[in-house]
C-alpha cells in the first residue's frame, strides 16, 4: 500500500480504535500507544495529542492512579459523550468497510501485461 494512503487511514481511525480500547477498561496513555504501535504500526508521539483533542471534546476524563514503577499515572476513561461516540464512528466505520468491501471484494489485481501501454490509444465506446 502506497504509505501516504496507509497513513490517511490511520490517521482516520485512530480515535475510533482509541475510544475501542478504553471502552474495555481504563488505560493511561503509554498503555494505549503501545496496543496501537504493535496492531497498526502507530507512533507513540501520536498518542498524546490525540488524547489532550479527546479529552478537551469531552470523549475521555482523566485521574491519576498510584504506580507501583514510578509516579502516579495519568489514567483516561471514557465518558457518557465518549461511548456515544465510539457507538456512532463504530456504525459509521462498519458501513463504509461494507460498502468498500462491496466495491472491492471480488477484484482481482489486473496482471501488468493488462495494463495498457503508455502512449496507447484507448476507446470507451463499448
Amino acid at each position: 500500500m502506497p504509505e501516504a494512503i496507509e497513513i490517511q487511514l490511520k490517521k482516520g481511525v485512530l480515535g475510533l480504535c482509541v475510544l475501542a480500547l478504553l471502552s474495555r477498561g481504563n488505560s493511561y496513555a503509554y498503555e494505549i500507544a503501545s496496543k496501537l504501535s504493535h496492531a497498526v504500526d502507530m507512533g507513540e508521539g501520536t498518542i498524546y495529542p490525540l488524547m489532550r483533542r479527546m479529552q478537551n471534546e469531552g470523549l475521555v476524563g482523566t485521574y491519576l492512579e498510584e504506580s507501583p514503577s514510578g509516579p502516579p499515572r495519568k489514567y483516561y476513561r471514557l465518558t457518557d459523550a465518549g461511548h456515544a461516540s465510539l457507538a456512532s464512528q463504530l456504525a459509521e466505520w462498519r458501513s463504509f468497510t461494507t460498502a468498500v468491501e462491496g466495491l472491492i471484494g471480488h477484484v482481482d489485481a489486473a496482471p501488468a501485461d493488462a495494463q495498457p501501454e503508455a502512449g496507447a490509444e484507448t476507446r470507451d465506446d463499448a
